[in-house]
């Protein structure tokens, strides 16, 4: 196995995994909270790790900055932290996952005017079915439904929002990309992103002391250490890596290694129900993301 193979696995294994911190974590303490410190010290982080190149920001982009942090993690995590509490994380994954690049063919149609040819369209209408049939076994009373969170079709459909919120963001943070390190346009939409996280919790949530003591203990603790470390880092730093060495395409077929992931880690770890009617929604919504993302 060559060292990037090796390190492909690592990634779609982190990403997989970080389901369960969320889920874990998000038992104890307050959802947008728990998001909230996570980004807020993962930005942190990668700022002090970008150096010298911490302030390489021309002054014009900031605003478009700004804006898309706000997109790509206050709006999202807010919304996918939130919907993860309440729904079962391995589903959770594949809405997110799958849905990532049928959101990014239309943010990108919308936004930027790239044409949708008919390939495209099949996978959107796929993925709209697969989603759809996801969401029709819990109205109509399926195995998820007679055992979950009486939110749990709402706590799907906040994560499918905040991806769209995600996939905006991505399309609209393309202009500025190529002005600054990389490192540093993540550091700071990491940071602001979690400064917008906890005004949201401040908020909408019931934060007190207790709140704030639970993030240095168990299982709190381990849970948040894991998602800046592994999720935040870890996974960005190969990521960043395997976009350079195998461009976006082979990169991207994390979408479909991480949920599997998610999805056993959830059932074994968490007893998280996962039937006939789970999985063919997910192939669906798998055969939609492989359509959108094939050249």
């Amino acid at each position: 196995m060559s060292r990037n193979a090796a390190l492909f696995a690592v990634m779609c294994l982190v990403w997989g995994l970080t389901w369960l911190p969320v889920k874990v974590g998000s038992m104890h303490v307050p959802p947008v909270f728990l998001a909230a410190a996570r980004f807020s010290v993962a930005g942190i982080i990668m700022l002090l790790w970008a150096g010298r190149h911490v302030l390489k920001v021309p002054g014009g982009a900031w605003p478009r900055l700004i804006g898309t942090a706000l997109l790509l993690n206050t709006a999202n995590y807010t919304l996918l932290f939130w919907g993860t509490k309440h729904a079962p994380s391995g589903l959770a994954a594949i809405v997110n996952f799958a849905t990532i690049p049928i959101y990014t063919l239309l943010a990108s149609r919308v936004i930027e005017g790239v044409r949708i040819d008919g390939r495209k369209l099949a996978a959107i209408a796929l993925g709209t079915v697969g989603l759809g049939f996801l969401f029709a076994t819990r109205a109509m009373g399926g195995l998820s439904a007679a055992h979950g969170d009486p939110l749990e079709a709402m706590g799907l459909a906040a994560v499918a929002g905040g991806t769209l919120f995600y996939c905006v963001g991505a399309v609209l943070s393309r202009p500025i990309a190529g002005t600054m390190p990389t490192l540093t346009l993540a550091g700071w939409q990491t940071l602001i992103g979690g400064i917008g996280l906890t005004v949201v919790s401040l908020t909408l949530e019931s934060v007190g002391l207790a709140d704030v003591r639970a993030l240095a203990s168990w299982p709190v603790l381990p849970a948040v250490l894991f998602l800046i470390v592994g999720g935040s880092l870890m996974g960005f730093t190969i990521y960043m890596r395997l976009l350079r060495d195998w461009g976006a395409f082979r990169a991207g077929l994390y979408a479909f290694v991480s949920p599997a992931v998610a999805v056993a880690v959830g059932v074994v770890a968490l007893s998280e129900p996962f039937g006939w009617s789970e999985a063919i929604g997910a192939l669906l919504m798998f055969g939609a993301a492989a359509i959108a993302l094939k050249r």
